[in-house]
């Protein structure tokens, strides 16, 4: 996370996908907002350069649900994970949590 961006509460971060995204959010959380709002492509230019753990997490969920399963294990190997292995949702969720406050 940046230093400018602020973790949101996980009900924060919920009930802004009604609306518009707030700039605060960090790269990672970004992209995750966009995925959850079905923009893929905005989603993967969040974290696309991102050299962090958090990013290269999201990097490789995003891979992951793209259906690239070799991009996605090669980005949750950067991140020094092992793929995950359940379900799309519970990893966004997973994810986002970690992610919030």
């Amino acid at each position: 996370m940046t230093d400018s961006a602020e973790a949101p509460s996980l009900e924060d971060f919920l009930l802004s996908l009604t609306g518009e995204r707030p700039s605060r959010f960090s790269p990672p959380l970004s992209a995750l907002w966009f995925d959850a709002k079905n923009d893929w492509q905005a989603a993967h230019l969040c974290v696309d350069e991102g050299s962090d753990f958090a990013s290269m997490r999201t990097h490789a969920y995003l891979h992951r649900k793209e259906g690239d399963l070799t991009n996605a294990a090669y980005w949750y190997r950067c991140a020094g994970l092992r793929p995950y292995q359940g379900a799309l949702a519970d990893e966004w969720l997973e994810i986002v949590k970690s992610l919030c406050n």
